[in-house]
């Protein structure tokens, strides 16, 4: 795929800065930049093989393949400028103008496609490593349960060994793999990787190993050909927040503490202002259209008004097209009874006899959300962050769930792109914290892309 994009992208730079008709007549300045495109071919993809843009670790999920992808193709062309300008060859600025974003947004796109491929063929069970999983009981089940829920990672756990740890019935029941027992010794574990036959080996935190004994473990595990993977206790911490520095022999890791204030800050709201500002001049048609519709269609105002709670506690009126009849918030006390969930969090109504037969297909595709970006623009909303939520709900956060409220609300998060309102409480509180505490300009790119997926495959809107 990459040696087809790249040669696509160049290929097309040359036909239309010059045109394949001029070779023929034996132009040098022509057959020159011929060969300037196939070295140029040949240069793009050994540069990313040589980023490590096709590792096997790095496919199928994270941005860091495609952090590996742009800076392979960055480099390049920022070493035939320094080149150019070097050896004072004046290389055509249309032709690189051309080749460079092509290439370079068309291997991202194939790198998609193939992520695709590769997501569907691991949750059938192949493309994956087979893990075997060495640490504590409650670590490793704990570790078993999230390589399971990332199937796209490409990590399959197939057994468990807990050494030192003589495992209870009753204990081993929340382990989903086979226990292969308990043994400390090296050669005991070699002889569980030999019959397991895994492609890795994952090492987590509460194992009960001498040092010297793991250290063994790499050397055995590296003559076979075999991953070591360390798992520690860290849980939702992301890639960036953690920096590694050896330290006598020692690996210590560094989690930095996470920040949203002074430029960073300022980055997210710039952003939000650029991007709410374009798209409500953009949908202005759109806004207008679906105002008559909900006014034409039912009594009421066109607008809905909810007060949610955002940044720090502060309340604010949340805007949406309205999609339910007017005097709709009087009967939820009733149909919450009825359906057995008046104290549960994150109520939803099912089959809401409140909704209109415009406001169905408005909350189908989100369209009753739009005019949220009034409120991005206020600076009450942001457009990625925690899900807002009403002060009932907020008056059931514990201390950890109060950090959501760290960062501004958001029309979207990690939330809208996995599940939406199929989520449970929980998991939408795991996933607001997760945004809060690993919040970055490219993450909230990243999330606003897969929305708009999330909302034409209308997944969990009604």
């Amino acid at each position: 795929m990459d040696g087809l994009v790249v040669v696509w992208a160049v290929a097309g730079a040359y036909a239309i800065r010059f045109g394949f008709s001029d070779l023929s007549t034996g132009n040098n300045r022509d057959l020159d930049y011929a060969v300037l495109s196939v070295a140029l071919v040949v240069g793009w993809w050994i540069m990313l093989e040589f980023w490590g843009s096709r590792e096997s670790k790095i496919l199928g999920a994270g941005s860091e393949e495609y952090k590996r992808v742009l800076a392979a193709s960055g480099w390049l062309f920022g070493l035939l400028a320094i080149v150019s300008y070097a050896t004072r060859v004046d290389t055509a600025r249309g032709f690189v103008g051309l080749a460079f974003p092509a290439g370079a947004l068309g291997l991202l796109a194939a790198r998609w496609l193939v992520r695709q491929h590769l997501s569907l063929e691991r949750t059938r069970g192949r493309s994956n490593s087979k893990v075997l999983i060495i640490g504590g009981l409650h670590s490793a089940a704990h570790l078993v349960r999230s390589l399971n829920s990332a199937p796209a990672a490409g990590y399959f756990p197939v057994a468990v060994h807990i050494p030192g740890t003589i495992t209870e019935l009753s204990d081993a029941a929340q382990i989903s793999v086979p226990v292969t027992g308990h043994e400390t010794d090296i050669d005991s574990i070699l002889s569980v990787i030999d019959k397991t036959g895994v492609d890795a080996v994952a090492v987590s935190a509460g194992v009960q190993m001498h040092p010297q004994d793991l250290r063994r473990l790499g050397w055995e595990l590296a003559a076979r050909d075999i991953g070591m993977i360390l798992a520690p206790a860290l849980t939702d911490v992301a890639g960036p927040r953690i920096h590694t520095q050896p330290v006598a022999g020692l690996p210590l890791i560094h989690v930095s503490t996470p920040k949203l204030t002074g430029g960073r800050k300022v980055a997210k709201r710039a952003f939000d202002i650029a991007i709410a500002g374009s798209l409500v001049v953009l949908f202005s048609p759109i806004f207008v259209g679906l105002a008559l519709v909900v006014k034409l269609t039912s009594p009421g105002p066109v607008l809905y008004r909810q007060e949610r709670i955002g940044l720090k506690g502060t309340t604010f009126n949340m805007l949406k097209f309205r999609s339910m009849k007017v005097n709709a918030d009087s009967e939820l006390a009733s149909l919450l009874q009825q359906q057995g969930t008046a104290e549960k969090p994150l109520f939803k109504i099912v089959n809401d006899p409140r909704v209109t037969p415009v406001g169905k297909i408005l909350r189908k595709y989100s369209l009753d959300e739009l005019p949220q970006l009034l409120n991005v623009l206020g600076g009450s909303m942001s457009l990625v962050g925690p899900r807002p939520q009403r002060a009932g709900e907020v008056a059931l956060y514990d201390d950890a769930a109060q950090r959501r409220l760290y960062v501004s609300p958001g029309m979207s998060g990690l939330w809208q792109v996995s599940g939406r309102s199929n989520l449970s409480w929980e998991e939408s509180i795991r996933l607001d914290l997760y945004y809060v505490e690993n919040w970055s300009l490219m993450g909230d790119v990243v999330i606003l892309f897969k929305t708009f997926k999330a909302v034409f495959a209308s997944t969990g809107a009604i």
